[in-house]
């Protein structure tokens, strides 16, 4: 599944940079939203365990609690994606410093 996100945030982080010209901003885009999405799937995980499966019950914390973060899962789909698109960014970068410099 880490696969399938990393390849997903690439491509995110690419059609950001060919509207916006910016790396960085394909990177933050591509972070927000696996961010964004695993702190949802957390407030479902929280819903279920916690909320008698009730959306009502839940508190606005409820997808940051650490009780519905304990397996490695939710943060391998944001992090790893999130640190290949920043390590592109960054080779990016040098790439245009070492061109510039030369």
């Amino acid at each position: 599944m880490v696969i399938e996100h990393i390849l997903l945030a690439i491509l995110i982080q690419l059609l950001v940079r060919i509207i916006s010209g910016s790396w960085i901003s394909g990177t933050i885009a591509a972070c927000a939203w696996f961010l964004s999405r695993e702190i949802a799937q957390a407030e479902y995980r929280w819903i279920e365990q916690f909320g008698s499966g009730l959306r009502a019950n839940m508190p606005w914390w409820g997808g940051f609690d650490p009780r519905v973060w304990q397996r490695p899962d939710p943060w391998l789909d944001w992090i790893v994606p999130s640190l290949v698109t920043s390590a592109i960014a960054l080779l990016a970068h040098w790439r245009g410093k070492a061109a510039t410099s030369s």
